[in-house]
């Protein structure tokens, strides 16, 4: 499938959901993108993402504020706040912000929220391709349980596939390279918006630009695992996930679930690093302006099974702030490589809260993760014959990039709790 080669490997980026919720700048925008592009952009940081809301002047946290204006042009479709994107003014939309993260030779992306704005469907407003207008295409009954900007569209409606047409052709003029989609992906609670997700895979595709497609929020259901792999790049295994121990302990049971589904152009997203700087001006996960409440072993923990997994790499916090801490976690060659090239990514035991995890590189050489996801410091081991190695390997710590000596059967350590080690066999 040709939009598989949009994202070969798991994308890494910024995404300002984290740090400043609903009300980014373009100012903070610019400002990260700096950041990336000096720090981080060598080792293989390239997305820059507006979270949602950029088309509503008055956004204060990431507490929506309900049936507010919206910035909106004549066709239907939300344009950027120019109070808080100055340089969308006179119907530039995001051509000049994207134009200055090109430049850095970084790529941008957008949030956009399934569906057509109530207040385009309440004033009937036309839309482009189309004679139909937007109460035509609306669905009314399908709403977002947590925001209330947009209506769904209804893909059997004549009109629907040009709204959506329509909105990614203009997002291809901005020159936007990824799109995140939120309230369409989740079971359960939400609900799994099938044919919502093929209108906009089309719309990519009739754009004629590449744009990696994100599907938010989580938990995706696994029954849909083949639909989300033939319409999108991503697709959040989890509801928001924030810096609370108990989220990322339940991760590893999903990272086992959709461990089959992992493979290039299609990932299934653990969600965003909340690391570093965080809730600037946001007051989900339990907390507003924070350093991440993760101890350090548990950002190594994060870091590891998401490289062992192969997630995405999204960073939450403003980047502008980080420690020499927070930027080695980001700027390790070896571990990255593990995200970003490894292969045959399994789970080799869970006991209890011993978790071991493998991999290979394409030199044939195996990745080791260790996790003690428990309460108490415990002993790990795997033998080589459960890694279906035979012989004496050199073992390498990749967090710590040392060698650590030889095994010749197996592998043997103690962990503190919530702690993890990565380990090259070679």
């Amino acid at each position: 499938m040709r939009h598989h080669t949009f994202a070969k490997t798991p994308p890494m980026g910024w995404n300002s959901w984290d740090c400043y919720g609903a009300t980014v700048r373009e100012e903070e925008v610019k400002g990260n993108a700096d950041y990336m592009a000096e720090h981080l952009k060598p080792y293989g940081w390239e997305y820059v993402v507006v979270d949602i809301q950029w088309y509503e002047p008055g956004a204060v946290s990431s507490a929506y504020r309900s049936f507010v204006p919206l910035e909106m042009d004549e066709y239907s479709r939300l344009i950027p706040a120019v109070n808080r994107f100055p340089s969308a003014t006179e119907g530039r939309g995001f051509k000049s912000l994207a134009d200055y993260v090109h430049n850095q030779g970084l790529k941008f992306g957008i949030h956009m929220m399934r569906g057509i704005p109530r207040q385009a469907v309440h004033q009937n407003t036309p839309l482009l391709g189309t004679s139909v207008r937007a109460r035509d295409i609306a669905h009314p009954n399908s709403i977002c349980p947590w925001n209330t900007d947009m209506y769904g569209v209804d893909a059997s409606k004549d009109g629907a596939q040009e709204y959506y047409n329509s909105l990614f052709d203009m997002y291809a003029e901005w020159g936007v390279d990824f799109v995140k989609v939120d309230d369409i992906a989740a079971s359960r609670l939400y609900h799994f918006h099938k044919a919502e997700i093929e209108l906009i895979r089309k719309a990519i595709d009739h754009c004629g630009r590449d744009m990696v497609l994100s599907l938010s929020p989580g938990p995706a259901p696994v029954e849909f695992a083949e639909d989300l792999k033939n319409n999108a790049n991503m697709w959040r295994m989890t509801d928001d996930y924030w810096d609370h121990w108990n989220l990322l302990y339940g991760m590893f049971e999903r990272c086992e679930k959709w461990s089959e589904y992992v493979g290039e152009g299609h990932w299934p997203d653990c969600d965003m690093l909340p690391l570093g700087h965080i809730g600037l001006r946001s007051v989900d996960g339990g907390g507003g302006d924070r350093w991440t409440r993760f101890t350090r072993d548990e950002q190594i923990t994060m870091m590891t099974l998401w490289s062992i997994f192969r997630s995405p790499l999204m960073f939450g916090g403003e980047l502008r702030d980080n420690d020499a801490w927070t930027l080695s976690l980001l700027s390790n060659k070896e571990v990255l490589e593990v995200n970003q090239n490894s292969h045959n990514n399994r789970l080799i035991f869970r006991e209890d809260d011993k978790v071991v995890w493998s991999a290979k590189n394409n030199d044939d050489h195996t990745y080791v993760a260790l996790f003690n996801i428990g309460e108490e410091t415990t002993n790990l081991e795997v033998s080589l014959e459960q890694l279906g190695l035979s012989q004496k390997k050199s073992v390498r710590d990749l967090w710590k990039q040392e060698e650590i000596g030889q095994i010749s059967d197996r592998i043997h350590h103690s962990l503190p709790p919530h702690s993890s080690m990565l380990l090259k066999l070679y």
